[in-house]
């Protein structure tokens, strides 16, 4: 009697497929353009609308408006350190390099956004709180997060040997994960300064003409985390491949098209 062959998940088979290095390489590539176009696209409108079209506020004046950098950057600090951390576990499981390049080279993407969340926020904090700093919850937890981010690159560049590098740095990331709560959390268990979430699964206290433009633009940042990432990624992986024959079928149909 025959048996059917049982099915496997898509999923997994994506995730296997993405470990052949000419594989990922021509694939991503083809997104690369339209993330960058999709991004550049929603970050002038969204500043258009942010900066321009919508009133000042109430209480806060024209200072507020600097939330539409703020606040998708410290949303984009968390969300990537996530990505990081599950594609580090996803490497350390199934050794895939590739995985390991993306989880390496979100490290200092994550870390931008987190420089730019804390600069921003004290940029903020001076007309509403009065000073630059102060050692807040969520500022402090913040800023634990950017030392996170530079362990992970710092311990991955501290190796000669980048798969070994890889793991290790793996590790540190999955390790950090208990800060992520902290940050969330924070405004809820300790009496600090920052406002709690003005927007939630429930709704939101921003009116209409303020929420917009910063959707568009925590929109806009996936946008430009997964160019760069791709970018990135692809650049890394031509630099660890360069002896091998798919990379110079990749510098020959460069120079083909170059010559075309």
């Amino acid at each position: 009697m025959k048996t059917d062959k049982p099915r496997k998940n898509p999923l997994v088979m994506f995730i296997h497929k993405l470990g052949s290095p000419p594989w990922f390489y021509d694939f991503t590539g083809k997104f690369v353009p339209w993330l960058w176009a999709v991004f550049a696209a929603l970050t002038i409108w969204g500043l258009y609308l942010g900066l321009i079209k919508a009133p000042p506020d109430y209480l806060q004046g024209e200072s507020y408006r600097i939330m539409y950098i703020h606040v998708p950057a410290a949303w984009m600090s968390m969300m990537i350190y996530v990505l990081m951390a599950f594609m580090s576990f996803i490497a350390l499981i199934w050794r895939i390099r590739t995985m390991e390049i993306m989880a390496m080279n979100s490290a200092p993407i994550g870390a931008a956004f987190t420089l730019i969340a804390l600069a921003t926020g004290s940029l903020w904090g001076r007309p509403t709180w009065g000073t630059y700093w102060v050692w807040d919850a969520r500022l402090t937890s913040e800023l634990v997060l950017l030392f996170l981010y530079l362990g992970v690159i710092g311990l991955y560049k501290a190796m000669d040997e980048p798969r070994k590098a890889a793991r290790a740095a793996s590790l540190l990331a999955l390790v950090g994960l208990v800060n992520l709560p902290i940050i969330h959390f924070s405004v809820k268990w300790w009496n600090t300064l920052h406002q709690g979430s003005s927007i939630s699964m429930t709704g939101s206290k921003i009116d209409a003409s303020m929420l917009w433009p910063l959707l568009i633009m925590a929109i806009a940042m996936k946008f430009y985390y997964g160019a760069n990432l791709i970018t990135r990624s692809r650049v890394t992986l031509l630099e660890q491949d360069l002896r091998k024959g798919w990379t110079r079928d990749v510098a020959k149909d460069a120079a083909r098209e170059r010559n075309s």
